[in-house]
C-alpha cells in the first residue's frame, strides 16, 4: 500500500514548525511523505525582518536551510511558487523558477497530495494607494529587508559625505503603518544611526526624522491602549514624530500625500500598513476565502469546502465561538501547526478531529535596545499584566528561542544561543555591507 502524502505550502513560522514535527513523527518512519514548499530556499523568523532591514541583525547567520533542515528532519524540500490547484486531482502547480539572469532553475511542475495544507502567511496590503507599490519599501521576505538595507547604507554613506563637508544633513524616513512591525522599525533606525559614529560615519540622530503615519486614532491598534501609550512615550524620548487619524491617499518619490492636504517628506519610504494573504489564493479551485485572500476554514483547520486542505497561519480566517477570528500573529502560526499537526495523527489513525480554540498569551514590542513593553495573558485569571523593561525583553527573546527549540529541540538550541553570544564579542554590532 502507498503511504500518504503531506504537502505543507509555505515555510514560514507556522509550516516549518509543522513539516519537522511530522517529518521526525511520519517520515523518517515511513508512515507518511512529508513535502515542503517555498519559493525561497531559507527560512528567517519573519518578526525580525526590521532587524536585518537595518542592520542590527546579520540574516546569512540567523537563517535556516530548507534543504538542510529536511536532510535532518525526514521530509522534502521543492523550491517553487505555488500558483494554482486541482482539487479533483489532488495536485498543485508550481511556477518555474529562474535566477537573475533569467535562465530556468526548474520548470513548472505539478506536485500529488493526499493532504494539502496551506501556511503561505501573508503579506503588506498597500490597499491600492497610488504610488505605493512604486515610491515604498516593503519588509515582507528577507529580499526585500536586504534591498532596505542596502539603500539605508548607501544613504547613510552618500549623508555623511555630505557632513564631513560642513553640510546640513537630515535623512527623513516615513513609515505607513503604526503596528508592531511599522514602530520596531522606527526604534531600530533610532538605534542604527545612533551607531554610525562608532564606525566612522558623521551621523548621529541629530540627523535622523522618522515619522510613523497612522490612519486610526492611535499606534497600535490591536493591542491595550496601556501598552499604545507606553510605546508613545518611550517613541517621544527618541523623537519619532506620531501622526494618527491621518490616511495616505497617493505616495510620490518625495513624501505621502493624506486626506487632509498635507505632503510629509520623506527620502526614504516604508508601508507597514495592512496584511493580506497572497493573491492567488483568492477563490482557487473554489475555496471560500475572504476579502483579504484568506481560506475560510472550520475550527477544525480544515477549509470549509474540502476537508483535505488546512490552512493555517496569517492565511486562515478561523471562526473562534465568540464570533471573532484568530489574529495574525506569530502565537496563532504556532498553535495551529500544533493542531494541525494533532489533526493530521487523528485523520490517518481514523479518529475524529478537535476544533482549534485560540489561547492569547499576551504580545509584546520590542523598541530595539531602548525598551520592551507588553502584556502578558495569566493561565488562571485570564486577567492580562503589562511589563516592561529587562523582564519584557527577555521574554520577547523567548519568543524566537521557542520557536527554534521547536525546529532544533533543545540541545542545539542552546549550542545556537552560546554561539549568539560569542558573535556578539567577536562580530560588529551592525552588519555595515
Amino acid at each position: 500500500m502507498s503511504i500518504p502524502k503531506i504537502v505543507v505550502v509555505g515555510g514560514g513560522a507556522g509550516g516549518l514548525e509543522l513539516v519537522t514535527r511530522l517529518g521526525n513523527a511520519l517520515g523518517k518512519k515511513k508512515r507518511a511523505e512529508v513535502h515542503l514548499v517555498d519559493c525561497n530556499p531559507t527560512h528567517l523568523w519573519k518578526p525580525l525582518l526590521h532587524e536585518v532591514a537595518t542592520g542590527s541583525m546579520d540574516s546569512g547567520i540567523d537563517e535556516i536551510s530548507y534543504r538542510s533542515h529536511a536532510f535532518f528532519h525526514g521530509f522534502t524540500f521543492h523550491l517553487g511558487k505555488m500558483h494554482s490547484l486541482d482539487r479533483q486531482a489532488r495536485t498543485i502547480s508550481l511556477a518555474p523558477m529562474h535566477d537573475a539572469r533569467g535562465d530556468e532553475i526548474s520548470p513548472e511542475r505539478t506536485l500529488a497530495y493526499d493532504y494539502l495544507v496551506l501556511a503561505l502567511g501573508s503579506q503588506t496590503n498597500d490597499f491600492g494607494t497610488p504610488g505605493a507599490a512604486e515610491y515604498c519599501a516593503f519588509l515582507d521576505s528577507r529580499k526585500q529587508a536586504d534591498l532596505f538595507h542596502k539603500n539605508l547604507i548607501n544613504t547613510y554613506l552618500r549623508l555623511s559625505s555630505q557632513a564631513s563637508e560642513g553640510k546640513p544633513v537630515v535623512l527623513e524616513i516615513g513609515i505607513v503603518g503604526a503596528g508592531a512591525t511599522g514602530v520596531e522599525l522606527a526604534a531600530e533606525l533610532h538605534n542604527t544611526t545612533a551607531l554610525l559614529g562608532a564606525y566612522g560615519l558623521k551621523l548621529g540622530p541629530q540627523n535622523l526624522k522618522v515619522t510613523i503615519i497612522e490612519a486610526g486614532p492611535r499606534v497600535l491598534p490591536v493591542l491595550p491602549t496601556r501598552i499604545s501609550n507606553a510605546v508613545v512615550e518611550e517613541l517621544g524620548k527618541l523623537n519619532i514624530a506620531i501622526k494618527t487619524n491621518t490616511k495616505v491617499t497617493k505616495v510620490t518619490d518625495k513624501g505621502f500625500e493624506t486626506g487632509d492636504g498635507e505632503f510629509i517628506t520623506a527620502d526614504m519610504r516604508v508601508w507597514a500598513a495592512g496584511v493580506k494573504a497572497p493573491d492567488f489564493l483568492q477563490g482557487i479551485d473554489g475555496l471560500e476565502t475572504t476579502r483579504n485572500n484568506q481560506v475560510e476554514v472550520l475550527p477544525s483547520l480544515q477549509s470549509t469546502k474540502d476537508d483535505r486542505i488546512f490552512a493555517i497561519g496569517d492565511c486562515a480566517s478561523c471562526p473562534q465561538p465568540d464570533g471573532s477570528k484568530v489574529p495574525p500573529r506569530a502565537q496563532s502560526a504556532h498553535q495551529m501547526a500544533s493542531h494541525v499537526y494533532v489533526n493530521l495523527r487523528h485523520l490517518l489513525a481514523n479518529k475524529p478531529v478537535k476544533s482549534y480554540i485560540y489561547k492569547d498569551h499576551g504580545s509584546l514590542v520590542s523598541l530595539s535596545r531602548y525598551s520592551t513593553v507588553g502584556n502578558l495573558m495569566g493561565n488562571l485569571t485570564g486577567k492580562s499584566m503589562m511589563i516592561e523593561g529587562r523582564i519584557a525583553r527577555f521574554v520577547y527573546i523567548s519568543l524566537y528561542r521557542l520557536h527554534q527549540i521547536a525546529l532544533h529541540g533543545y540541545i542545539k538550541t542552546a549550542l545556537i544561543m552560546f554561539s549568539a553570544r560569542i558573535n556578539k564579542i567577536i562580530r560588529p554590532r551592525l552588519k555595515l555591507h
